[in-house]
Parts: C-alpha cells; structure tokens; sequence
C-alpha cells in the first residue's frame, strides 16, 4: 500500500461498501455501495471541508462499464501497451485492461478517495495500478500508448477539458477511447463509433436498470 493512502479512507470503503461483481462485467470485482443516499451523506463533511468530489468511486458506472467490457472483449487494443485510465474513479476500466494484458495502468482521479479505492479494489482483483491524484489536463500528455476515459461528459466544462486533453494526446499517436451512457454533453462529432452496450446498473445513480453505452475512439 503506498504510504500517502490514509488508513481511514481504506477503512472507511470497507465499512460503507462491499465487494460486488460489476454487473456488465463479472470478471472483475469492486467494492460498491448498495445504497447512494448514506453513503453521499456519510462523505459530506469531508466533501465540504476538502472540497472533493461525490464518492463517483463506490459505484460502476455504464460508461466505464462499456468500455471495460469493450476492453475485455477486444484486449488487442492494450495488450502490451502503457495505459492511462483518467477520470478513474473506482480503477474498473484500468483493472480491465490490466486483465486484457497491459503492460502498465496508472489510474488518474483527482478525489483522494479514488486512490484508496483504485488500491483496494486492484487488491481483490490480483492487479497492479499505479495511482495519481495531479489534475493531469493541466499538462501535456503522460507517457502512455493507451488512454481510456470511461463517463466523462456528465458536465460541459469537464467535456470540453477532456476533449481538448484527448486532442493534445492524440497529436502523440496517443489511442484514445472513450465509453459512454449518452450523456447531454457527449460530441458529436471527431469520434468514430466501436460498440454498443445495454449495461446492468444501479437505478439510484442511473434513471434505469439497463442503460444504454457505446464506446468511441478519438478520430486522428
């Protein structure tokens, strides 16, 4: 366990949730919350004090479920590649492609949360991902082969940064591919279409129990 990880926030994870497979993806395993509600009123103090994001890492959500299976079933995509999995939230999408074969995943969430639940939840599943918190669209591309960026547009603002990051990486012979649920602010353009999904959810964060993703890959 890397040293900067808080016990408590480990400890914390294990007693608000439990591991679970990932419905779309039962090959891997995560540790989820049953319920939203407690588990967004338990995070509050910490949200308001630190400024951090909801815990978006307790749950699976169906664009990083699609693009997890995408990788799975299509493991070519990162076999024996470096692979960044920004936005990472619970490390289901970089799990996957450490089981696809990867050479390396570092994961990216900005939310410290994320980090011990991207360790915990690589632990049950027997992988190993590195981790960073820096809020990476500020700099250039990483050393990466592969990114994957799975529910990335729920705001406008964050689509835009992305997309504009993914652009800059793309300039690198960076691959980019992106999985998501049809979100508002999804483009609609500059991405070709590789799959399509009906993904087993949660309908405390989604509006259905199945839910319908694709996953896209950035146009070069």
């Amino acid at each position: 366990m890397p040293e900067d990880i808080r016990p408590d926030r480990r400890a914390f994870i294990r007693q608000q949730t439990r591991p679970l497979p990932v419905p779309s993806l039962p090959e891997i395993t995560l540790f989820q919350a049953d319920e939203v509600t407690p588990l967004w009123l338990m995070t509050e103090a910490d949200m308001t004090r630190d400024r951090l994001s909801p815990p978006f890492w307790a749950f699976a959500w169906s664009g990083g479920q699609a693009l997890g299976r995408y990788v799975l079933d299509n493991p070519h995509i990162v076999r024996g590649k470096r692979v960044l999995d920004i936005a990472s939230g619970s490390g289901l999408v970089g799990i996957a492609a450490m089981q696809a074969g990867a050479a390396s995943v570092l994961c990216n969430d900005i939310d410290p949360y994320a980090e011990a639940a991207v360790a915990l939840n690589a632990e049950q599943n027997g992988v190993t991902l590195a981790f960073t918190g820096r809020n990476l669209l500020d700099n250039g591309p990483p050393e990466a082969d592969v990114i994957l960026a799975g529910d990335i547009c729920y705001e406008k603002g964050m689509t835009d940064a992305m997309l504009s990051y993914f652009r800059r990486a793309a300039g690198q012979n960076i691959e980019v591919y992106v999985g998501d649920p049809h979100r508002s602010y999804f483009p609609t353009s500059g991405l070709s279409k590789l799959a399509d999904y009906d993904i087993l959810t949660n309908a405390d964060i989604e509006d259905a129990t199945v839910k319908p993703a694709s996953v896209w890959k950035l146009e070069t």
